[in-house]
């Protein structure tokens, strides 16, 4: 296991790790306060890991996310951790994938299952998904969980697991108000509480406040784009209806912005977050609860869009740039209704935010429509190739595909996301023609493939 570690990059561990995996490893129970980017999947997943008796196939470990896409990044982090371990398999479960081959993997026997709740929920009723096994579960992000409604979900899986006698139950959230600590007394056996005072490092982070009229938000919004030119941004609207607006407002100045909210169906969702974080989309407008559970690892900026009425949630916000000694810059935008807002934001702080006047940014200087949209394109393109695991398809046939049979240089390609269906890989723009078409002419383990821009 330390030597997996070794190679995976793990050199010291973080804040949270520190605190919470002696207790964990101990067989505590625990309340956890960790946001996204933490490390807080290590802090779990090698407790959980520990427990595991990989030659008895039953579900031993499970985790419940709020998101697809957060259930999605723990499954991978758990199964590179378990890589010192044969044969552990993970599942994951979620909504937005047919259920015949997830009743089909089950079947076959699965040490963790990842999911959300309701499609754990839809397993439990099938009786497909057996708990009489289970020794540990983990809450992630149990905030959003109660904050989307699961409340009642949860509780109907907690009644089809072991008592909390017998297993041990981890419980991480971002924040921790009455709501969780509810949760927390009902389903934890005597846990021990680790809270962590640390957030975000500010000193990588720039923070400004912009005092605006309502009616000037969103046009306020394209003119910090304009001024300070951030490659990746994520800007939160406290409505869908927000969200559309900027969307419609950064799109007819040419930039390459994109929607991110509970109206979206999955597949559309699936595909958003991928080009977001392939660097093939520019900004990403989303609100608090679709954000949560994303992890992109280089954000140059962050856009308070509106005020959030919380101060816990607008650190969180702000926390989501200037990551793993990167530095970032965040925005906020604060009109006369706002004030109250930022005095909590101050109180929580401990100090004064910092105000910048919006006419001291000048636009840029002025240049042809071409040269203008040249400078606003996003860095890569992503192309979606039809065929993923269930092809036994991996990121290094993908790679050697491009570089090799295609002559693609390494630093041309960048991010491979292959999902059970679908692979999607992001591409240099300057390239992506010459990957495309060589990837639609040519083969990939043998077969010819189809491709496409997404």
């Amino acid at each position: 296991m330390l030597d997996n570690l070794k190679r995976l990059g793990y050199e010291r561990m973080t804040p949270i790790q520190a605190a919470s995996l002696p207790l964990a490893l101990g067989g505590k129970d625990l309340i956890a306060q960790a946001k996204t980017g933490s490390g807080k999947t290590a802090a779990y997943a090698l407790p959980l890991l520990t427990r595991l008796n990989p030659r008895r196939f039953a579900v031993q470990a499970m985790v419940l996310c709020p998101t697809r896409e957060l259930a999605e990044q723990v499954s991978q982090e758990i199964r590179r951790l378990a890589r010192a371990e044969d044969n552990i398999k993970v599942l994951t479960l979620c909504g937005g994938a047919t259920m015949r081959p997830q009743v089909a993997s089950l079947a076959h026997g699965a040490h963790v299952v990842v999911g959300t709740p309701g499609r754990i929920i839809d397993h439990l009723d099938r009786e497909s998904l057996a708990l009489g096994g289970l020794n540990t579960l983990v809450l992630d992000e149990a905030d959003r969980m109660l904050d989307m409604g699961f409340s009642e979900d949860i509780a109907r899986i907690e009644r089809s697991c072991p008592p909390t006698s017998r297993r041990q139950t981890l419980l991480f959230s971002a924040t921790y108000p009455d709501k969780v600590e509810r949760l927390a007394s009902r389903y934890l056996r005597e846990p021990v509480e680790v809270k962590l005072a640390e957030r975000h490092d500010s000193s990588h982070i720039r923070e400004r406040f912009f005092e605006i009229a309502e009616d000037e938000r969103l046009q306020a919004v394209a003119r910090l784009l304009n001024h300070f030119q951030p490659e990746t941004t994520l800007a939160f609207c406290n409505t869908k209806q927000q969200c559309r607006d900027l969307v419609d407002v950064l799109q007819a100045q040419g930039l390459v912005a994109l929607e991110l909210h509970g109206d979206l169906e999955q597949r559309e969702r699936d595909q958003v977050l991928i080009k977001f974080a392939n660097r093939s989309c520019s900004v990403l407008v989303a609100t608090d609860v679709a954000a949560r559970g994303l992890d992109i690892a280089r954000l140059d900026a962050v856009i308070n869009v509106d005020i959030t009425p919380d101060a816990e949630v607008h650190t969180h916000r702000v926390g989501r740039t200037g990551r793993a000694g990167e530095s970032g810059q965040a925005f906020s935008l604060a009109s006369g209704h706002d004030m109250g807002r930022v005095r909590r934001i101050e109180s929580m702080q401990g100090g004064e935010v910092v105000w910048q006047s919006l006419a001291e940014l000048k636009p840029a200087p002025a240049v042809g429509r071409n040269a203008r949209e040249e400078m606003l394109r996003p860095p890569m393109v992503t192309l979606q190739i039809l065929g993923g695991r269930k092809e036994k398809i991996r990121p290094g046939d993908v790679l050697g595909a491009l570089i090799k049979d295609l002559g693609l240089e390494a630093a041309a390609v960048g991010k491979i996301d292959v999902n059970d269906f679908s692979t999607y890989v992001a591409i240099r723009r300057d390239r992506a023609e010459q990957a495309l078409h060589g990837l639609n002419a040519g083969k990939l383990k043998g077969r010819a493939v189809k491709a496409r821009r997404v």
